[in-house]
């Protein structure tokens, strides 16, 4: 049954916030807006359950301001009280990012202070931010922590409470963080909290009872794992044969922004040289690219400077851009939720969207799972002889990355100096030890001077072999 349509004029909303709607072209709801925004704005508490693309976010936020505009903050208990109105918490520092780029366009005109908050970068400055003061707080749960044991604000005045993508926070181990926090925080019932959430299973609900003043459920369409308007093909290709394919879909479909998806960071680097090679403008981000080059190489691609972006899964629930027309699983995922997810970056806000999957013989053997989780077989298609585009001659420069972060310490790992031992520590004096963990012999009959004069000396004790003792037949020994 569709829901009836529902535009944002109708709707108890302020004017200043309905500006900033006007200002990102917004008209209609989605369904996940039309079913929860009457509750939120009337102040009730919301569990709600989408996928991601739908319109959660729009939807959290316009509650967001409508609250902290038609609401008087708390009094603040003295000059250097630092209390935020409002948190969200977000599982990823991407999805952080998108959320604080929506809020500052949707509150745009309600005169409230938003900082966003992440690991991996800008320490001092974010600690900065936050001194001066701050309305709405948006924040991965590390970092989050880590500024509040430091005593820099105070959770005691939340108004608002905002948790994205629940039960990713649960995959990610970060529940015992927010639980943490959630206890440290104003009551739940002088707080108006919003949980969203991919499925809402029995922890996740059981959060929401906890911390929550009786959250209303709501429910978008559960059984639909991916929205209408994803057109999904599949191709069975030989593993030799996918750079050739995708080549060949990108000159053939011309798409525009483009999201390929590997299984390995080193699929992802070798992909990205192969595509340059060829003359395309193509970028990828994995788990050990260095934060500040992550979030530059995002912006790039979402403002459009980068055509193609190539990711592994750890970009794909915390990459959050509205018009992205292709999705290229260049691997099929080993996982049913990592496949709904990738293609969930496409068709976004209404739009249209294609989702290509390559299926070779490493990968092939999880499209069961898939499909299963789907309810539905993907649709098969055969490309023809015309569609595998030869690349250029030569191979492309190709250097793996090296792991970012700081240089190894002397001693630990490989590459030890000489004469060092492989835990970092000076080797005793008088001899470097047997690789079976023996005092090395001298070569010579009779034992070590050591031997002779009975027990080794203090600092320099032998290490006595492991294993049953055997009998000497040399000299010196009776």
């Amino acid at each position: 049954m569709e829901s009836e349509t529902i535009e944002f004029e109708s709707l108890p909303i302020p004017e200043v916030v309905l500006q900033g709607i006007r200002d990102a072209g917004f008209k209609e709801c989605t369904p996940i807006q039309a079913k929860t925004l009457p509750i939120s704005l009337a102040g009730k508490d919301v569990a709600g359950q989408a996928q991601t693309g739908t319109g959660k976010t729009a939807a959290f936020l316009i509650s967001t301001f409508t609250r902290l505009v038609t609401h008087e903050p708390m009094p603040q208990k003295g000059k250097q009280w630092i209390a935020p109105r409002s948190l969200v918490i977000a599982p990823t520092r991407e999805l952080a990012l998108q959320i604080e780029r929506d809020a500052l366009m949707l509150g745009k005109h309600c005169g409230l202070k938003i900082l966003c908050v992440y690991g991996g970068v800008d320490y001092e400055k974010q600690k900065d931010a936050i001194k001066e003061g701050i309305d709405v707080l948006i924040a991965t749960p590390g970092r989050l922590i880590d500024y509040y044991k430091q005593k820099l604000f105070s959770l005691k005045s939340v108004e608002v409470l905002v948790i994205d993508e629940a039960d990713r926070l649960f995959d990610m181990g970060f529940i015992a963080d927010v639980r943490y926090l959630l206890r440290n925080m104003s009551p739940y019932h002088k707080r108006q909290s919003m949980l969203f959430s991919a499925t809402l299973n029995f922890r996740v609900m059981e959060l929401c009872y906890e911390h929550m003043n009786e959250p209303i459920p709501v429910k978008i369409e559960p059984d639909k794992m991916v929205v209408d308007k994803v057109k999904q093909v599949l191709y069975h290709v030989g593993k030799h044969e996918k750079l050739k394919l995708l080549l060949g879909l990108l000159k053939s479909e011309t798409p525009g922004k483009t999201l390929v998806f590997t299984n390995m960071k080193s699929t992802a680097e070798k992909l990205e040289a192969q595509l340059k090679y060829n003359d395309y403008n193509a970028q990828q981000i994995s788990g050990d690219l260095h934060q500040k080059k992550r979030i530059k190489v995002l912006e790039q691609f979402t403002e459009g400077d980068i055509d193609i972006l190539i990711a592994t899964d750890v970009a794909s629930r915390g990459l959050h851009v509205d018009d992205i027309t292709h999705v290229i699983n260049y691997d099929v995922p080993q996982d049913p939720e990592d496949y709904i997810h990738r293609i969930g970056r496409t068709a976004r806000a209404g739009r249209d969207g294609d989702a290509i999957t390559f299926a070779c013989e490493d990968y092939a053997e999880h499209l069961m799972a898939i499909e299963d989780t789907l309810k539905k077989k993907i649709p098969v298609d055969w490309p023809d002889d015309a569609l595998f585009l030869e690349p250029k001659e030569g191979m492309p420069a190709f250097r793996r990355r090296r792991p970012s972060g700081p240089p190894a310490r002397r001693g630990e790992g490989g590459g030890n100096r000489r004469g060092s031992s492989s835990n970092g520590r000076r080797p005793p004096r008088g001899g470097s030890q047997s690789r079976s963990g023996g005092p090395k012999s001298s070569g010579k009959s009779g034992g070590s001077s050591s031997a002779k004069s009975g027990a080794p000396k203090s600092g320099n004790r032998r290490r006595r072999p492991s294993g049953p003792r055997k009998s000497t037949s040399s000299s010196g020994n009776k």
